[in-house]
């Protein structure tokens, strides 16, 4: 564990813009109290003009590292010193640490969504694999899931998101003919508009926006066309059930909340900040 000589007491951060809305100060403030360590974990607002000014003083503030949530996930990368494969490859990072004095960058977020998902449907890869996921959203948490998702076998990802040139930015990375990811799977790109009607064919559902958060606008989408075995989760975790989730598993579709996949993220960074690997 790297600590600033500016205090003895580590402190890590999670800014976003807003933030009010994060749990990750129970989750990693819980730890700290349950293995008896030393040290705090903090929300912090940061505005998007003020990013720059915040990371270049977080040894000043004996700030040990971090994590980034929306809508810095992309826009920390230039402030980085040092990016770890993951954050490189995919234009986005979520978990920040510093070392010798260098800032260092990684993405957890995909491990953290494909534990959660390997915990509550346990197998889902099985029932998934060689067919399609629809991704609603194109923003820095997207990109990690399609990640892992073409990682465990499904054969064609289809982002919507409000603004297309982002969803088609987002596929770019995934090319083969340019990606480092050694899957065979394929991205694609589709229409906003057309989110509902491209349900039919979808063995798994997922939203990275937003949208249905607490003080966002809702998620509007029909699920009339999903599938009965459809795999339905929501990386929105405030509140728990949203909207989206509440009206699939209404269905009796199988639903999988976002807070298990931002426990699970939450791990490597604790363990770099604190020393200690939680359970």
């Amino acid at each position: 564990m790297t600590q600033s000589s500016a205090s003895h007491q580590p402190r890590a951060f999670v800014i976003g813009w807003p933030i009010s809305h994060s749990k990750s100060p129970l989750i990693h403030n819980h730890w700290i109290e349950q293995y008896g360590l030393t040290g705090r974990y903090e929300k912090i607002a940061v505005a998007p003009e003020k990013l720059g000014e915040f990371l270049k003083s977080l040894a000043d503030q004996g700030f040990v590292g971090g994590n980034v949530t929306l809508p810095h996930k992309e826009n920390i990368l230039p402030f980085a010193d040092i990016l770890h494969p993951t954050a490189e490859r995919l234009g986005a990072a979520n978990t920040l640490w510093l070392e010798d004095g260098k800032l260092h960058a990684d993405n957890t977020d995909g491990y953290g969504f494909l534990a959660n998902l390997d915990q509550y449907q346990p197998g889902w890869e099985k029932k998934c694999e060689g067919k399609s996921a629809l991704v609603l959203g194109a923003g820095g948490a997207c990109r990690p899931i399609i990640d892992g998702l073409l990682s465990r076998g499904i054969k064609i990802v289809t982002v919507v998101n409000r603004t297309r040139e982002r969803a088609e930015e987002v596929a770019s990375l995934f090319d083969t003919s340019t990606s480092a990811t050694k899957n065979s799977g394929k991205v694609q790109v589709a229409d906003w508009d057309n989110r509902s009607e491209l349900l039919s064919n979808q063995s798994l559902l997922v939203n990275t926006t937003a949208l249905g958060m607490v003080n966002q606008p809702a998620l509007e989408i029909d699920l009339a066309a999903l599938p009965a075995d459809c795999l339905v989760t929501d990386i929105v975790y405030n509140p728990l059930m949203t909207d989206l989730l509440v009206k699939a598993q209404k269905r009796g579709n199988p639903v999988v909340d976002g807070v298990g996949m931002l426990l699970h993220q939450a791990v490597p960074g604790f363990e770099k900040w604190f020393g200690k690997r939680p359970e």
